[in-house]
């Protein structure tokens, strides 16, 4: 099947044209100019950038698949959740538009479920050609979400772990915050760590450290962040601001990377995909890397292309799977916006129940 897909679940306007796992086309409209001001997503300036963009963003992916219209897709996949509620209304509503008005079949689709299938999507050639194995460990780290997932077989998720607070792209946004810089907060605290030499200087706590729980949390983290900025002087803070953002971006890094070794020991699982913009980090893909070569694991991250923002082309495979399962919305009409819709929700078990 065509399907047309749409993804409005923060500040990037998203849409594309899959054909089973390969991108036909792709098209985005980045919000972060129009946040940075704020240090963070501002609800209502996102949803107005999503309203001023998606029918462009829409119409642009249909052209730039040498389609015709809306009568040339078999069907809509749609982000329903999570992200921020308003966003999220946008995109949903449109989709409703399309599929109302050319009677398409309507897909409701979990964003971290998008974020687990990264990995696997492909280009027009069909590259890279390989397949998620069953079972595989999944982490995903981004803005809003970080978890480790027991990924049991095409649309059958199990979270293992959580954070139990702030989700990794959160705790890097608020330290870029506290060092006196603005959003997002990951490459800004990656750039500023990336020549320091003493690079755990600091040395912060790694939280629940001792924990055998696969759970997260980065809260006690960001005080000893707090702290340590208070007690400096401007000057001192100056000077130091690199040392700090690399001891931060250490701490939080294999505080992750540990959790994983840990869920690897307990599950035995050879297989590990990793998704989440998050990842895009260099120094969190070398750790992960150098992790699984020591657990004899297999590991993969999705192409950079489909990592830096969140992005339709994700939302459309895993459409696409929903539609060769015949997993449909019959009554789109009641479908509402979930902003904390959970991956244990959009399991295939768990909605036969």
């Amino acid at each position: 099947m065509r399907v047309l897909a749409i993804d409005t679940s923060a500040d990037d306007t998203c849409s594309a044209v899959v054909e089973g796992r390969r991108v036909i086309s792709h098209v985005e409209y980045s919000q972060i100019s129009l946040h940075e001001q704020w240090g963070g997503i501002y609800p209502s300036v996102a949803r107005r950038a999503h309203e001023e963009r998606i029918e462009w963003v829409v119409k642009k992916a249909l052209t730039k698949a040498k389609l015709q219209g809306f009568s040339d897709i078999d069907a809509v996949a749609v982000t329903t959740g999570p992200g921020l509620a308003i966003a999220l209304e946008v995109g949903i509503n449109f989709a409703k538009q399309i599929c109302h008005g050319y009677k398409k079949p309507f897909i409701s689709v979990n964003h971290m479920e998008g974020h687990l299938y990264s990995s696997y999507v492909q280009n027009q050639k069909g590259q890279p050609n390989r397949e998620p194995k069953f079972p595989t460990l999944g982490l995903l780290i981004s803005g809003g979400h970080s978890e480790i997932v027991l990924w049991k077989g095409p649309l059958e998720y199990q979270i293992l772990g959580e954070t139990v607070d702030d989700a990794a792209g959160e705790a890097f946004d608020k330290a870029s915050r506290m060092l006196g810089f603005s959003y997002p907060g990951g490459p800004i605290i990656e750039r500023l760590a990336e020549n320091v030499k003493n690079i755990d200087k600091y040395n912060f706590p790694r939280p629940m450290a001792k924990s055998k729980t696969l759970d997260l949390s980065f809260s006690g983290l960001k005080t000893a962040l707090l702290y340590k900025i208070k007690s400096m002087t401007p000057t001192e803070l100056n000077s130091e601001r690199p040392y700090l953002a690399s001891s931060f971006q250490e701490a939080l890094i294999k505080s992750v990377v540990k959790k994983l070794a840990l869920a690897i020991d307990q599950t035995n699982i050879r297989d590990i995909t990793v998704g989440g913009g998050v990842s895009v980090n260099s120094r969190l893909r070398l750790l992960l890397r150098k992790l699984c070569r020591e657990k004899g694991c297999n590991i993969f991250f999705p192409s950079l292309k489909y990592l830096n923002f969140d992005n339709a082309a994700m939302i459309g495979v895993v459409g696409a799977i929903r539609a060769k399962n015949d997993i449909f919305v019959e009554d789109f009409s009641t479908v509402e916006r979930r902003p904390r819709m959970t991956l244990a929700e959009s399991s295939l078990k768990n909605m036969l129940l």
